[in-house]
């Protein structure tokens, strides 16, 4: 059987031992991170080879092979928070307490009663917090920081306004200030020095065709100790390509789940019985009875109501 590869893998990566990423414990085994948007996906073997050498001309007589390294690189398009904390090593974790300070900044303009209105740079829940530093400078037309403060400020009392500016009406200002969000809102990551990535049970999913009549057969690739390189590169750029995250992993011999005898790099595993599947297409545009249509999880649009009924009637 001779096959092509083609296809991306989709990626889960295991608990090898009972983790704790934020607040949150996986038990030994449990998948952590599942990885289905991923651009490219590499296995890449080497080895060290030195050479008896003699003779005339010191030719190479005989060969030995050794330090043998597999990695296994895997290219995201997209990241989550907690994929990037399994990338960095970095601490995830929701805080417990009730308020988190967010750092926000703002244009504006001074309104001729001295009031510097930020309701439109502000969610409706958002406010302004009166006892973290507050600095308004005056700008120019194109924006850029005179270096001017504006003194004798204080927070209006609905947290969306700053009264007291001595600038002149009308004046354009640069607004730096913090607002506070409930704790649940907030994801906080703590990149620190003592902290890396840790080892994982890795399981890849991806298909090889068969050359012989292109069916696509289901193909398993384990790595059952790796570890993650902490090297990383979170790029952000208003041109080009956007970012990609790059999971980069030394596999090291380790024990499948099925076999505490034998320790191994990696498995791959082919499913050949495969066969060339019968899709069933059904229409997309059904008539059906009444009007109460399930909302697909990602759809933040809701339809419901009996046939023939007006939407807000």
């Amino acid at each position: 059987m001779k096959f092509g590869v083609r296809e991306i893998c989709d990626v889960v990566f295991k608990a090898k031992a009972d983790t704790v990423i934020g607040t949150t414990t996986f038990k030994r085994g449990q998948p952590v991170l599942y990885i289905d948007t991923a651009k490219t996906s590499t296995v890449e073997g080497a080895a060290t080879t030195v050479y008896a050498t003699g003779g005339r001309g010191n030719t190479r007589l005989i060969a030995w092979e050794g330090e043998k390294t597999l990695t296994f690189t895997v290219e995201d398009a997209l990241l989550s928070p907690i994929g990037f904390a399994i990338l960095s090593g970095a601490g995830l974790f929701k805080s417990e307490t009730d308020n988190i300070h967010v750092h926000t900044t703002a244009t504006a303009y001074v309104g001729n009663d001295g009031v510097i209105d930020l309701t439109d740079a502000l969610a409706e829940e958002e406010k302004i917090d009166g006892t973290a530093p507050v600095f308004v400078i005056v700008a120019e037309e194109d924006g850029s920081i005179t270096g001017k403060m504006v003194e004798g400020l204080t927070v209006a009392d609905d947290g969306k306004s700053l009264t007291g500016a001595t600038a002149n009406g009308g004046d354009t200002v640069f607004v730096d200030f913090y607002v506070v969000k409930p704790s649940a809102q907030v994801s906080e990551l703590q990149i620190d020095a003592g902290n890396f990535a840790g080892y994982y049970y890795v399981e890849a999913s991806t298909l090889f065709r068969r050359q012989s009549d292109g069916v696509d057969l289901p193909a398993e690739i384990t790595l059952p100790n790796v570890k993650i390189q902490s090297n990383f590169t979170f790029s952000m750029a208003s041109t080009g390509d956007p970012s990609t995250f790059t999971f980069t992993m030394d596999a090291f011999p380790g024990y499948t789940m099925f076999d505490r005898t034998k320790k191994v790099l990696c498995v791959m595993q082919v499913v050949e019985d495969a066969k060339a599947g019968n899709e069933v297409r059904k229409s997309v545009m059904p008539h059906e009875t009444g009007f109460d249509i399930p909302e697909a999880a990602e759809d933040s649009t809701e339809l419901s109501g009996e046939a023939g009924e007006v939407a807000g009637e």
